[in-house]
């Protein structure tokens, strides 16, 4: 599952494969120091234009567009769980995603995709946005958070490899590092296998 697109649409990690908006995964720059400048809220409907411009902006197809718009008609959908982050000219820089995912027959969240607009990438937005979106889960009582991402960028919001360390396991062979788990309230996790929203394109 697509992390996120913000360090380089072709910075692909090798050997995965999963489904729309999960298979290739760019990271986010973490642009610290610039995390100040932007504002990230919950998405409204009119958003809905400026969320796909960024989809289609950051990625080289429009696969991941396309999933959050199949997943915004699918009952997976979680209102107030799709954010966005807005510039300091107020377009829309950045958006997240969780919807509803299944550790065997516990919900649970699923973060993909997240995308930053090109111009920018590397400058804290889609950590800004990516925060803020767990702290709204984490509020919402939900317990457990899902990612198949970059390895490197995905645990400095806590995640961490989520078969060996919580036995969370992918629907598919992907690798231990780059499928993670995050407890949203310090809980044990459940042990099962994930199961996506049919958007995501897993048997």
């Amino acid at each position: 599952m697509s992390g996120s697109s913000e360090a380089s649409n072709t910075d692909r990690t090798s050997g995965m494969s999963g489904p729309a908006g999960t298979s290739s995964c760019t990271h986010t720059g973490t642009g610290s120091g610039r995390a100040g400048i932007w504002r990230p809220r919950p998405e409204t409907s009119a958003d809905i234009p400026a969320v796909r411009r960024v989809g289609l902006a950051a990625f080289e197809t429009a696969e991941e567009a396309d999933l959050v718009d199949a997943l915004r008609r699918d009952p997976a959908w979680l209102p107030g769980l799709s954010y966005v982050a807005d510039a300091p000219d107020g377009t829309v820089a950045a958006h997240a995603l969780l919807t509803r995912c299944y550790v065997d027959d516990v919900p649970a969240v699923a973060l993909a995709p997240v995308a930053v607009l090109p111009e920018h990438q590397k400058r804290g937005a889609g950590g800004t946005v990516i925060r803020t979106l767990l702290e709204s889960a984490r509020a919402a009582g939900e317990r457990t958070a899902i990612v198949l991402g970059h390895p490197p960028y995905y645990p400095r919001f806590g995640f961490v490899p989520a078969a060996p360390r919580f036995g969370i396991l992918p629907p598919q062979p992907w690798p231990d590092e780059a499928f993670m788990a995050l407890s949203l309230d310090d809980s044990i996790p459940p042990r099962g296998t994930v199961r996506y929203a049919a958007p995501f394109g897993i048997d």
